[in-house]
C-alpha cells in the first residue's frame, strides 16, 4: 500500500469561497503526476479528499473547518417519511448503469441543468471539453448512473466506484421536473447499488453547515463526519 503521508502535494493560492461569502479557500491537489489508482483513490478517501476531473483534492483553508467530509454507511441506511415519497414518486423511473464514456445525450441534459442553475449566464464549464474534464477520469473506475422516464433521460449520477464504498461525483438532471426530487432520488439509486454489492459506504462529498445548498446530505442518515478524530456518527436526525 502506498504511504500517503509520503504523497507530493500542490497548494494553491488564496481564492474566493464558492459556498460561504466573504470567505477566502485554498485547495491541496495530489500532484498530478503521482499514478492514481483505484486503490490508492480509497485511501484518499479516507482521509477526505475527493476527484475533480482527473485531480484528487481537499480543502485546507488555514483555520477554516467548514469543509467537512461526510460519507453514508449504506448498510444502517434507513430512509424517512420523505425519502421514502421520493422512492414512490420515482417508482416509473428505468435505471441503468452505464460505463463512463462522452454521450451527447447526456451532454445535453447536463446543459440544461447549468442553465437552469445559472441563468444569469456566464457558467464557467459548460463547454464539451469542460464537461469531460470535469467529469470523466482516465484513472477512476467511473460509473454513470443513468435514469429514464419512458425512454427519456432525466437524470445522470456520474459515481465512483472505491474498493469499499461508492463516492458520488456529481448529478444532473431535468430541471423541469423538480418536483420528483431528482437530486434525492439519485442519491437512494447510489446507496441501493453500493448495498447491492456489498459495500460499506457512499461518500457524499463536502457538507458545511452554514451552506443551505449543503443541509440535504444529513437528511441520509445515518451518516459519518471526519474530524481530527476520524470518522465519527453524526447526529441523530430529527423528521
Amino acid at each position: 500500500m502506498r504511504d500517503t503521508a509520503r504523497l507530493d502535494l500542490m497548494i494553491t493560492p488564496e481564492h474566493p469561497c464558492n459556498y460561504l461569502p466573504d470567505r477566502t479557500a485554498r485547495t491541496v491537489f495530489v500532484d498530478p503526476r503521482v499514478s492514481m489508482d483505484q486503490a490508492l483513490y480509497t485511501e484518499l478517501a479516507q482521509h477526505g479528499f475527493r476527484r475533480s476531473g482527473p485531480h484528487v483534492y481537499r480543502p485546507h483553508c488555514g483555520e477554516c473547518r467548514a469543509c467537512v467530509p461526510l460519507r453514508v454507511p449504506v448498510q444502517a441506511f434507513q430512509p424517512d417519511r420523505t425519502q421514502k415519497r421520493v422512492y414512490r414518486r420515482n417508482s416509473d423511473l428505468r435505471l441503468s448503469l452505464r460505463p463512463a464514456e462522452f454521450d451527447p445525450e447526456h451532454f445535453r441534459l447536463y446543459g440544461r441543468y447549468l442553465a437552469a442553475r445559472h441563468p444569469e449566464g456566464g457558467m464557467d464549464g459548460d463547454s464539451e471539453a469542460d464537461y469531460r474534464q470535469f467529469l470523466l477520469s482516465p484513472w477512476g473506475r467511473t460509473t454513470l448512473m443513468e435514469m429514464r422516464l419512458n425512454g427519456i433521460l432525466v437524470a445522470v449520477a456520474v459515481t465512483d466506484e472505491l474498493k469499499d464504498a461508492f463516492s458520488a461525483v456529481y448529478t444532473f438532471y431535468d430541471p423541469a421536473l423538480r418536483e420528483r426530487s431528482l437530486g434525492t432520488h439519485a442519491v437512494l439509486m447510489q446507496i441501493d447499488e453500493a448495498r447491492r454489492r456489498g459495500l460499506e459506504w457512499l461518500y457524499l462529498g463536502y457538507w458545511i453547515e452554514a451552506s443551505r445548498k449543503m443541509s440535504y446530505k444529513t437528511r441520509f442518515y445515518p451518516f459519518e463526519t471526519l474530524g481530527a478524530d476520524g470518522w465519527l456518527p453524526g447526529d441523530v436526525r430529527v423528521e
